[in-house]
């Protein structure tokens, strides 16, 4: 007889693996949406649900619009290829700056279409129809950003004279003049220290061409701020403090809840080498961020809250005595000179010298040949072995009278070129001051031989020209003319090269203008420092390296890392947010990472970072989480 077994299979509980897929489905969707809080920091979950909306927006919301104004064209001369070889620059600048772009006609604008662009281009639009200029200015006030050349609107859509109400009312500014074409080029001199020239050296000089007859303006606003100016302290005579304020090149600002920037000049008209395209497109960019409310950072100029700097050079010449009319002075402000003499005059007078290196450091003037300007064709510097032997020599002698090596050179004649470096490295000689027109107001590092010297130039006016050229023998006028290149250098924020002469400044009657300039100097935020301070200082300063980018809407990633093999001390770094935040927090996505101290600058628009010590080889990466003031500016 069989047996009948019941066999019974496993019972499926539905509920259970439908709540359990549930679970496993809202867990992975907290997962991802950790992950994007790590990533993004705050967020809204609109913002990332692609609707229909959100699509559209995004499309021509990441885009530049580039105006083909053909009002501007029909006033060219017949066949001129002037404003489409300018489109042609254009799009490849935003192009090369990673953004997509369209190049719009004037009824773009007028029919109101250009509203959703991120920022609108006026390349050279000097012709703008009424209808444009009230679109225009409707964008901007509402939040729009316009990148702007040259004298925009100044004619009517039929070619007629319109002038400056538009340039004035929108962007703050007063039309002065036109550069003459007649310079074949001129000299535009940045600003350091601004959202628009981070990692570009303070004091930059560009070489611009004329033919588009570039613009001279004044701020005139509060609201805008001025980037760079025309006037060149070197070679052009005038008050200082006023031809700078009247000769703006370079300005950006705001106009209702928008945003612009504007060049006085066509961006294919910058002239140079290589160095010169990779700085002006490193500004190019820097606009871009400005006006697409994107971050730039750098490291300031100057340690803790100094502005600007200054060392002081004696020079030792014919009246060997009144080197010693410097010492009240050096004494009550605590300074460490260098003081420069030629070996010859050092032979002569070898208890007066190493009185010197008592208090201060020694340099050389040595004769490395004549140059009477840097174009100069006739005559020429020595070549290399002369050269390296006058500057051996020189270090021989003073180095034997002093008991140490001398730190530094001062060519006779002002001028140097390759061979001197090269004699520099070959001899171990640290520093270089010259009168040679370098591109910048602060000190620039160069390596040959694997050794490096630091080059220090003119950056302001001595006594040579003060005393002997102009004239000047009251102490008032000496002090007004310092104190005005004293203005200069705190608006550029470079570094004040104090040159004096014993037979000029360091006379006894004069001697009191040092003084008083040093005063003036400390009481504008100067740091007073030695070559040897500087050079320290100058090295780290370089070695910090500042990476960022924008995370999100609420976010931006900072990393600092100092790769040299020292450690880097009192540093400042700062973070243009470029658009007003609140409630910011600092943190990092790394463990064990030291939070510097920090502050948020006055105006919401920026984090300032006091790194107090970063040791070598250290990387410190930071996230910066804040509100936005004005949600609908980003």
């Amino acid at each position: 007889m069989a047996v009948k077994e019941n066999y019974k299979g496993l019972r499926v509980n539905y509920l259970i693996i439908f709540l359990s897929g549930l679970v496993l489905l809202f867990t992975a969707l907290l997962v991802f949406l950790l992950i994007l809080k790590n990533i993004y920091g705050d967020y809204e979950i609109r913002e990332i649900i692609p609707t229909k909306e959100n699509l559209i927006k995004d499309e021509k919301a990441g885009k530049i619009a580039i105006l083909y104004s053909r009002y501007t064209e029909n006033m060219l001369p017949s066949g001129s290829t002037w404003l489409k070889d300018n489109i042609d620059t254009w799009e490849r600048f935003v192009s090369n700056a990673g953004y997509k772009y369209d190049v719009i006609d004037d009824r773009k604008i007028e029919s109101g279409e250009h509203y959703g662009y991120k920022i609108i281009v006026l390349p050279g639009s000097k012709s703008l129809s009424d209808r444009q200029i009230i679109a225009l200015k409707k964008y901007v006030e509402n939040g729009g950003s316009i990148f702007v050349t040259g004298g925009p609107a100044t004619f009517s859509d039929e070619g007629k004279w319109r002038g400056w109400d538009f340039y004035t009312e929108v962007f703050g500014l007063k039309f002065n003049k036109e550069i003459k074409p007649e310079e074949t080029y001129k000299i535009h001199t940045l600003r350091g220290n601004l959202p628009l020239t981070a990692g570009i050296p303070t004091g930059y000089a560009l070489k611009i061409a004329t033919w588009d007859r570039p613009i001279y303006a004044e701020v005139i606003e509060p609201r805008t701020t001025q980037v760079s100016f025309w006037y060149d302290f070197r070679r052009e005579a005038g008050l200082v403090r006023e031809e700078i304020q009247k000769s703006a090149g370079i300005a950006f600002g705001t106009y209702g809840r928008g945003r612009f920037v504007w060049f006085g000049f066509e961006i294919n008209s910058v002239l140079g080498v290589q160095k010169d395209f990779v700085y002006f497109e490193k500004l190019f960019n820097n606009s871009i961020n400005w006006l697409t409310y994107n971050p730039t950072a750098y490291t300031k100029d100057w340690p803790g809250d100094y502005k600007a700097a200054m060392i002081l050079a004696p020079t030792v010449d014919e009246a060997l005595g009144n080197i010693r009319t410097i010492a009240s002075v050096t004494g009550k402000y605590n300074i460490k000179p260098t003081y420069f003499i030629d070996p010859y005059t050092a032979l002569k007078n070898k208890s007066v010298v190493r009185s010197l290196a008592k208090n201060g450091d020694i340099g050389a003037i040595v004769d490395i040949g004549f140059l009477e300007f840097p174009e100069d064709t006739v005559n020429k510097l020595y070549d290399k072995q002369t050269q390296l032997s006058n500057i051996a020599f020189a270090q021989d002698t003073i180095g034997k009278i002093i008991g140490k090596p001398i730190k530094a050179v001062m060519p006779l004649y002002g001028f140097y070129n390759d061979f001197t470096l090269q004699a520099l490295a070959n001899r171990d000689i640290g520093f270089l001051l010259t009168d040679s027109l370098t591109d910048r107001s602060v000190p620039e590092i160069k390596i040959r031989n694997n050794k490096q010297i630091m080059i220090i130039t003119k950056t302001a006016r001595d006594d040579y020209e003060v005393i002997r050229n102009y004239g000047l023998t009251e102490t008032k006028f000496q002090r007004y003319t310092y104190e005005e290149d004293v203005d200069r250098l705190l608006f550029e924020g470079g570094l004040f090269v104090f040159k004096v002469h014993t037979n000029y400044q360091l006379q006894p009657q004069y001697v009191s203008v040092i003084n008083d300039v040093i005063r003036y100097a400390k009481g504008k935020d100067f740091w007073i420092t030695s070559l040897d301070e500087l050079k320290s200082w100058w090295r780290k300063k370089q070695s910090l390296e500042v990476r960022y980018e924008s995370r999100s809407k609420r976010r931006v990633a900072v990393e600092l890392t100092n790769p040299s093999e020292y450690d880097i001390e009192n540093a400042v770094v700062e973070v243009n947010l470029n658009k007003k935040v609140k409630n910011v927090k600092i943190s990092s996505d790394m463990l064990n990472t030291k939070i510097p101290r920090y502050e948020v600058r006055k105006d919401n628009q920026a984090v300032i970072f006091y790194i107090d010590r970063m040791k070598s080889h250290e990387t410190r990466s930071l996230l910066i989480d804040f509100e936005n003031i004005d949600e609908n500016s980003v």
